[in-house]
């Protein structure tokens, strides 16, 4: 970097800030210019410029966005704060102009005018100097907080142009009319700028106050009638003239508290609200919020309601009804059961049922409250980011009410409902507070008896309700929340349970909710194999009972013009109704060349399939990956080219073809994010595939993570991506050995239709996907090889 020219500055730029001379100011640096512009100035112990910006958008200033003029300073402080931002404590020295800006180094430099102050006085500055001065220190004696001592400084100061700047830096006025006061170099046309502006300030102050004095004349006038009114009131009840309606206003809020059942601290502290009630005018802006408070509190159902024995067996048959298989967890929802039969006082688990959507979560929670007989109520916590939602606002606050707990709890008018908090996975953070933390203490069955909500201020026994939560991915909930709960996974449905569900509760609630009745109509079971297969893709159901409703609204249509039923809707006539089919199995198409290979993924609403495609292009042995990839799948696609490398010969595949052409690896539906380690398996069968010219089976999909030594590693996740390939009619699974630990979590109609081939070493899964190369297949890459021979001679 070169040196500084002998005329030249450091200048930093500035916003909506003026130094002036004799002025000992903070200046806050954040922008990498300017924070290497002090650096240097503080390593070469040089002054600086200070510099105000013409335009405050500019991030990075160009010399047509500053002014001209600024303040030559010293830099006496130099500190940076742990937030990351900088701050130089400048003391000001003198004016200077910019008389052109230099080139060369990383921050703003320029060559200057200094502009020394004139010492020359006359009767004209001084005349100014005294009015000045005495208007700077009415000014301040207008102040309602001044400093004491500020205006004994400014008697003090004996140069009339540093009373003048430091008046300017002290007011209040805008930085632009700072800036002009500052690029006045004639020292009586300044002063006398800035006695105007003293003067507009002394009227303003001056106004305030004599409207500070009304204002202050009014409330006293308005509180000399507020007392008057209570004497009134009290001379009345006295002469037995009071207000009867009032009276017995007061006499039913007493009963009402004396019958609620509160804890004697919370019994205490409504009788104290409840005096203060009766002491306030009805026209008190305090009467109708304590008048609000009172009736929260006498409304709660403090009282322990008389619990139903539990019956196991009616347990085990409302599940039955309400929902299709579900095996495992109707068990663990038994066994809650059952333990919160044998011991009522005990402290029950927090469940969490974690699934894609539609797969039955908040059903769920709404049969276990039927089974226990109890009341059940549903907290949505989706996009909650404000403590105060659980918590509650506090009473001070314009409208202030209790947090969504205290507020669901009213609702379900039982302290021992049944509470489902929704969607806790959608919490979110922000500047009011995070609304996680403030669950923490709601879901630990050790600390809930004694919650206290902001707006009750007093405890509130929160240990005999059953709470249950619900999320769709649990990547998203706090690692202490998740601590607090017991996950219970709901995977998706395989085509055969969808059918079962459709059969035993959908059609029957879509026709009631189409005005269909018994006898109008009937779907059978081929068209709703046929809307699952054709017009729906998804872990859940709820799609499908949309597709089903719009069936039988075809129906109703046909029934409401005057035809007798039943009206039958099959399979042929879903495509006038419903439309063309949505989805086909693409796999066999999508899997007929080599260089294709068929994945399984997981995603936050269930398993998918994705297919893998390689192909060869003229280059120099570049790996090119498309497909918005994470960083995980493209290290995970680099090993499985590596690994073909390596294996090259015992594939039969000749190793100068890796270095003849750019080996291109995609995935299908770029504008998805994928990412994860999962895909190894299925991209090296890909590269394997597309290097010995070798279909991958249409009927295999493979999931599995790739070592550098050919291991095939154990992934997450393998119900959903089971399923996913049963949805989409796969017949044959390639999966880890290390993960048939996860085989009893498959359901049992996809484990009979589909072949499981477990592997340990990717050399399995070459033996198992590949198909057999035919004798035209072996003439094609016999040709192949030859072209590729001659093009290299």
């Amino acid at each position: 970097m070169p040196p500084l020219p002998p005329d030249a500055l450091i200048i930093i730029p500035v916003r909506n800030v003026v130094l002036f001379p004799g002025m000992m100011f903070p200046v806050t640096i954040g922008r990498a210019k300017s924070v290497a512009a002090a650096q240097q100035a503080v390593r070469e112990q040089r002054q600086i410029g200070i510099l105000m910006q013409r335009n405050n958008d500019a991030d990075d200033p160009a010399p047509a966005d500053m002014h001209r003029m600024g303040t030559i300073a010293n830099i006496a402080r130099y500190v940076t704060a742990p937030d990351g931002n900088h701050h130089v404590v400048c003391q000001g020295e003198q004016r200077f102009s910019v008389t052109e800006f230099l080139q060369g180094w990383p921050f703003m430099v320029a060559r200057v005018l200094r502009m020394p102050e004139s010492t020359v006085t006359s009767s004209e500055i001084e005349a100014r100097f005294v009015n000045l001065r005495s208007q700077a220190v009415e000014a301040i004696q207008l102040l309602p907080q001044a400093p004491a001592d500020l205006s004994t400084a400014i008697q003090s100061i004996e140069s009339p142009a540093l009373l003048a700047d430091i008046t300017t830096a002290y007011s209040d006025a805008a930085p632009e009319e700072k800036q002009e006061i500052l690029e006045t170099i004639d020292l009586p046309a300044r002063m006398q700028k800035v006695s105007r502006l003293l003067a507009h300030r002394i009227e303003v102050l001056k106004l305030s106050q004599d409207i500070a004095q009304q204002t202050r004349t009014a409330l006293d006038q308005r509180q000399r009638e507020l007392l008057l009114r209570e004497q009134m009131a009290t001379i009345q009840k006295q002469l037995g003239e009071g207000d009867d309606a009032r009276s017995a206003e007061m006499a039913e809020l007493e009963k009402a508290i004396a019958d609620s059942g509160m804890p004697k601290d919370v019994e205490d502290q409504a009788r104290r609200e409840l005096r203060r009630l009766q002491r306030m005018p009805e026209a008190g802006g305090e009467y109708a919020m304590v008048r609000t408070y009172l009736d929260w509190l006498v409304e709660l159902p403090w009282k322990i309601p008389e619990e139903t024995p539990i019956d196991i067996n009616e347990a085990r048959r409302v599940l039955d009804e309400d929902h299709y298989d579900l095996d495992k967890i109707k068990r663990r929802i038994i066994e809650y059961l059952a333990v919160r039969k044998l011991a009522p006082q005990g402290r029950a688990p927090i469940l969490c049922f974690a699934g894609p959507p539609g797969v039955g979560k908040t059903s769920l929670g709404q049969s276990i409250a039927r089974a226990m007989n109890r009341k059940f109520v549903r907290v949505s916590l989706g996009g909650t980011h404000d403590e105060a939602e659980i918590r509650g606002h506090r009473r001070t606050y314009v409208g202030a009410l209790p947090g969504n707990i205290i507020q669901a709890i009213r609702r379900a008018g039982s302290r021992n409902c049944v509470m489902m908090l929704d969607e806790i996975d959608k919490l979110g953070a922000g500047i009011q507070g995070d609304p996680g933390a403030a669950l923490l203490e709601v879901l630990d069955p050790q600390q809930n008896n004694s919650f206290r909500d902001n707006y009750l201020g007093v405890t509130f026994d929160l240990s005999r309700i059953v709470f249950l939560t619900t999320a769709n991915m649990l990547d998203t909930v706090p690692g202490p929340l998740r601590d607090r709960m017991e996950i219970i996974g709901l995977p998706g449905y395989t085509p055969e349970e969808k059918l079962e569900i459709a059969r035993r509760y959908l059609v029957k609630r879509q026709m009631e909710a189409n005005g269909l009745k018994d006898g109008d109509a009937e779907i059978s079971d081929d068209a709703i194999r046929s809307i699952i297969q054709h017009y729906t893709r998804e872990a859940g159901v709820r799609n499908l009972e949309r597709q089903i409703g719009q069936a039988l609204r075809h129906v109703a249509v046909r029934i409401a013009q005057g035809e007798k039923g039943p009206l039958p809707v099959t399979p042929e006539e879903l495509a006038g109704i419903l439309g063309p089919p949505q989805f086909e199995s693409e796999v066999a198409m999508r899997t007929s060349v080599p260089g294709v290979s068929t994945g399984l993924a997981w995603t936050p609403v269930g398993g998918d399939i994705l297919f893998i495609e390689a192909t060869r292009i003229p280059g120099g042995g570049r790996l090119i990956l498309t497909g918005q990839l994470g960083e995980v799948m493209k290290e995970s696609a680099q090993a499985a080219l590596s690994l073909v490398k390596n294996r090259a010969e015992a594939f039969g595949i000749d190793p100068g073809r890796f270095e003849k052409a750019d080996i291109h690896v995609h995935v299908p539906a770029g504008a998805v994010p994928k990412d994860g380690p999962s895909a190894g398996v299925a991209m090296f069968m890909a590269l394997v595939s597309l290097m010995t010219e070798r279909n991958v089976r249409s009927d295999t999909a493979m999931t599995g993570e790739i070592s550098l030594r050919g291991l095939v590693l154990p992934v997450g996740g393998i119900k959903e991506k089971v399923i996913a390939a049963h949805r989409a009619e796969i017949k044959r699974v390639i999966l880890p050995a290390r993960n048939r630990k996860d085989f009893e979590d498959i359901p049992e109609s996809a484990r009979k239709s589909m072949e499981f081939v477990w592997i340990e070493r990717v050399d399995e899964a070459v033996e198992a996907a590949l198909e057999t190369k035919t004798t035209s297949d072996i003439e094609t890459g016999a040709v192949r090889h030859l072209m590729d021979t001659g093009a290299q001679d």
